[in-house]
């Protein structure tokens, strides 16, 4: 049986590097209720300290995702108190249409992307950065 799965970055500012990503992989954050969230910490099941305003909207402090796609599982951006420490045992590799690379490792070193290095293999080749909290990915050309 195939089960559905979603992938989880610890971060420490998630809904900064939920709204980069986005940007990054062309896909929407998923909206989070302010009604909801208010009526939980009225109830008295959650805490105000729990929430925060982020673009001018009330939403949970601790985490932020974005929307699953007909081909992409939920990304959720969690926050943990450390900070990252070591490479990445997991990354994502994008793809940029033929033609666009030189531009899109521009495009993200502007948005705050640190380049590492360009890798090869044949007469393929790909760029290998770091997002805003440095965790590592790649882009290549389909």
């Amino acid at each position: 049986m195939e089960h559905s799965f979603q992938i989880v970055w610890d971060c420490t500012l998630p809904h900064e590097l939920a709204q980069w990503w986005a940007k990054t992989l062309g896909r929407d954050v998923e909206p989070q209720d302010a009604e909801f969230i208010a009526s939980m910490i009225s109830k008295g099941f959650a805490r105000e300290d729990e929430t925060m305003q982020f673009n001018g909207a009330l939403v949970w402090k601790s985490g932020a995702a974005l929307t699953a796609t007909a081909t992409s599982p939920r990304l959720l951006f969690q926050e943990v108190p450390e900070s990252k420490k070591v490479k990445n045992r997991l990354h994502l590799d994008v793809y940029v249409e033929e033609g666009t690379l030189d531009q899109a490792k521009d495009d993200l070193l502007e948005r705050g992307a640190t380049f590492m290095h360009r890798g090869s293999q044949g007469p393929h080749h790909w760029y290998t950065f770091q997002d805003p909290e440095g965790n590592e990915f790649c882009v290549a050309e389909r």
